[in-house]
């Protein structure tokens, strides 16, 4: 294998932070709305507040694992040093499922924008510029990425406040339901708890983001910063997509306005404040889905970095680290060419598939923080630790285990043919599953893949929980 660099600790906690929420993509909110509205009769927000108290039980367990197993692997490492090797790597593949595809959501995305401002133009042309760019900027450098990534986010975040306020204007004017504060927007009749829970599912794919900040664990400048990151992006993005997707609603209690409900945004923008703010708007989620584009397609050639190190992907071209540029440049590159198939994909069928990926590693990364503090290193002794390791993720697993089985059914299919492809993989990879997973580990691969932590003297420090030792009850490698 080629000398192989390591990734470069210099990220802070807003940098962090700010690649979640570009991951989330804010915007997205409006892109959705007119499919969420008509799943919940009318309830977006609804469906939103659903799937954030999902997503926050769900961020405290990512926050109590990273500590634990500060690395880029998330639910795939957890879930492989509390529970078992090989399930772990399926978890693993089946995030793969959502990193890989998110991405290529977001050049779709980019291509359909551009096909309704230049439809004479060939739809290819767009999805290959956009995937030379992003990869090219994902290459050079983590560091680049993330300021490039923030300037996108701020502009972003900028529009969606500029549509609150000319949706307050226009409802104290007597358009849409003519009133600033109400609660039809959650609930009203019509409104049903199985119908909210399908748009939650929908939206879930909005919040697919604050777990892939832990893909960023590696180039943090304090390990310590990673649970606070995490749940600073939960809670500001479902802040705006809760208030956004509040006034929306307020504004369009329908989608009779819409003659595009699969998309609205452009016709958001226009019918909210005419042709200059739809430009401005178009160009927000432009912005924003580029930053998504880079956040995500940063995170996932990360996750295939672990695995690459731990053998369970082939490890000479999965694990490399470019020495001059501390980034993974074939899972970069390889990213980039999953990104070209946005020529052919429908967004509904991909944002779906996404979906069936994420639930799966919300529900066992809450399932490995009891398989950690309750069984591994047996830290439940009284109530207190009861309560935070065992029934708060316990309540996790089980909203997010609701919202799985409240998937689209093309969702489910999908992912399950997706899953029984990482079977087989599995299966040829350990020889019929006669050779252990762990067999596959090289300590010196994965110990070297990132710099050493340093510490307020400027000296290097091992992995720890923000105290300055080893947190307490972590797992002693096999």
């Amino acid at each position: 294998m080629a000398a192989s660099g390591s990734l470069k600790r210099n990220l802070g906690l807003w940098s962090i932070v700010g690649l979640g929420l570009g991951y989330m993509t804010p915007t997205v909110v409006f892109d959705t709305f007119g499919i969420v509205s008509e799943q919940t009769n009318g309830a977006v927000p609804a469906a939103y507040l659903v799937a954030l108290i999902v997503m926050i039980f769900t961020a405290f367990s990512y926050g109590k694992m990273v500590k634990v197993f500060p690395t880029a692997g998330s639910a795939y490492t957890y879930t492989r040093e509390t529970m078992s090797p090989a399930l772990g790597f399926l978890v693993g593949w089946t995030s793969l499922l959502d990193y890989l595809l998110l991405p290529m959501v977001n050049c779709l995305i980019i291509r359909l924008y551009m096909e309704s401002m230049v439809p004479d133009a060939p739809a290819w042309v767009w999805v290959v510029v956009y995937t030379i760019v992003m990869t090219g900027i994902v290459l050079s450098s983590m560091r680049g990425t993330a300021n490039i990534n923030g300037i996108l986010l701020v502009f972003a975040v900028v529009l969606v406040a500029t549509f609150c306020a000319l949706a307050v204007m226009q409802l104290n004017a007597g358009e849409g339901a003519g009133v600033v504060f109400s609660p039809d927007p959650f609930i009203h009749e019509g409104v049903h708890l199985g119908a909210v829970l399908t748009g939650a599912t929908v939206v879930c794919f909005s919040f697919i983001g604050f777990d892939a900040v832990t893909m960023y664990t590696n180039e943090a400048k304090h390990v310590s910063l990673m649970p606070k990151a995490i749940m600073l992006t939960v809670l500001a993005g479902g802040l705006i997509f809760l208030v956004a997707g509040y006034f929306a609603q307020l504004l369009f209690p329908d989608n009779s306005q819409f003659t595009i409900v699969d998309d609205p945004l452009p016709e958001i923008g226009m019918l909210t404040g005419g042709h200059l703010f739809q430009l401005f708007f178009v160009a927000a989620a432009f912005a924003a889905t580029a930053a998504s584009g880079l956040a995500s397609h940063a995170s996932v050639s990360r996750m295939m970095l672990v695995m690459g190190r731990n053998g369970v992907l082939p490890r000479r071209a999965f694990g490399y680290i470019n020495p001059k540029t501390h980034t993974p440049v074939f899972n970069i590159v390889l990213v980039g060419a999953v990104c070209l198939l946005a020529m052919t994909f429908s967004l509904e069928l991909i944002s779906a598939l996404i979906n069936f990926g994420a639930l799966i590693a919300f529900t066992f990364v809450n399932l490995t923080v009891i398989a950690h503090y309750a069984f591994r290193t047996r830290q439940v002794v009284d109530f207190k630790s009861t309560f935070n390791y065992v029934i708060m993720p316990a309540i996790g697993a089980v909203l997010t285990g609701v919202l799985w089985v409240s998937l689209h059914g093309t969702a489910l299919i999908g992912g399950l043919v997706w899953l029984a492809i990482g079977i087989a993989y599995l299966a040829v990879l350990t020889r019929g599953f006669k050779r252990s997973v762990r067999s596959f580990d090289d300590p010196e691969a994965d110990a070297e893949m990132s710099e050493p932590e340093v510490t307020e003297a400027g000296e290097g420090a091992g992995t720890h929980d923000g105290s300055g030792g080893p947190e307490q009850g972590a797992p002693v490698r096999d």
